[in-house]
Order: structure tokens, then sequence, then C-alpha cells
């Protein structure tokens, strides 16, 4: 996968891998932190697939826990979010703030996700704004300002392999 400074990767089988990796890899990192690290830590428990079921039952699609799981794992964990960050922010961001270091734009990036999942998608589910800004709330915006830095270090490293 080669990218320019400001342009897009081109859509093609090594960018589509490294959108497989980086996913699978911010996601890995999500799930530990969400589903594991934080529930160790006395914090909230994330419940993504149960978000996902939400949603998809809100428009009357299938919502048993292998759509929710589908749902998290495949399209948003390994195609929304790391197109997100190749195709819209991430070019965004080397075009209007070209000096802003990786690391800063991907825990921005994360946040952004945070305020799209937890702000947005939950509304559209019938939850709680922001699920109420209770602990969950908090725990989910660590996991997607880590899914944004790790997906980012990611494509990084593997665009640097290359």
């Amino acid at each position: 996968m080669t990218q320019t400074r400001t342009n897009t990767p081109p859509l093609n089988a090594d960018t589509v891998t490294a959108m497989v990796i980086a996913g699978s890899v911010a996601t890995v990192a999500f799930d530990l932190w969400g589903q594991a690290i934080s529930p160790m830590l006395g914090f909230a428990n994330l419940a993504p697939v149960g978000l996902a079921r939400s949603l998809l039952g809100t428009f009357g699609l299938p919502n048993a826990a292998w759509a929710g799981n589908f749902m998290h794992l495949f399209l948003v964990g390994l195609i929304a979010y790391p197109v997100g960050w190749l195709y819209i922010f991430r070019p965004l961001q080397q075009k209007f703030a070209p000096g802003m270091p990786m690391l800063l734009s991907s825990a921005i990036y994360g946040f952004g996700l945070w305020i799209f999942a937890i702000g947005g998608i939950t509304s559209v589910a019938g939850l709680k704004f922001f699920l109420g800004f209770t602990g969950i709330t908090w725990v989910a915006l660590v996991g997607h300002v880590l899914y944004g830095i790790v997906a980012a270090i990611t494509f990084d490293y593997l665009a640097r392999r290359r």
C-alpha cells in the first residue's frame, strides 16, 4: 500500500489487505480493552455487539448474535473504520493540518469514532444519548481512541514495509 502525502491510496489488493490487517489488529485492541482489561480494572464492560444488534433491530433487520458480531467485527472493524481513516479523515487532516503528528491525528480520529458510535448510533438505535454518560461511555471513549491509534500505527507500519 503506497500513499503519497496528500493522496488517498489506490483501492487495490495491497490496500484491502492493509485494511483487513489494520482493522483486525485495532478491533482486537478495542475488544481486549473493553471486554477484558477494563472489567478487570473495575470499569464497565463494553458491549459493541449489543449496540450493533440494537441498531439492526431498529431497522427491522436480523439482529441475532451472529448478525451483531458480523456488523461489529467485519462491517465496522474491518471495513467502515479503516475506510474512514484512509479515505476520509487522513486525507483531510493531511490537507488542512499537514504538520499534525500521526499519533495526535489518530487519537482525534478515534475521538470522532466515539462521537459517531456512542453519540449518534446509540441514539438511532433507540438507546440513551451517549448511553447516559455512564461508565460504559468513558470506557468506549478509551476504546475508540485506542482503535484509531492502533489502526493508524498498523497502517503506517505496513506502508513502511512495502
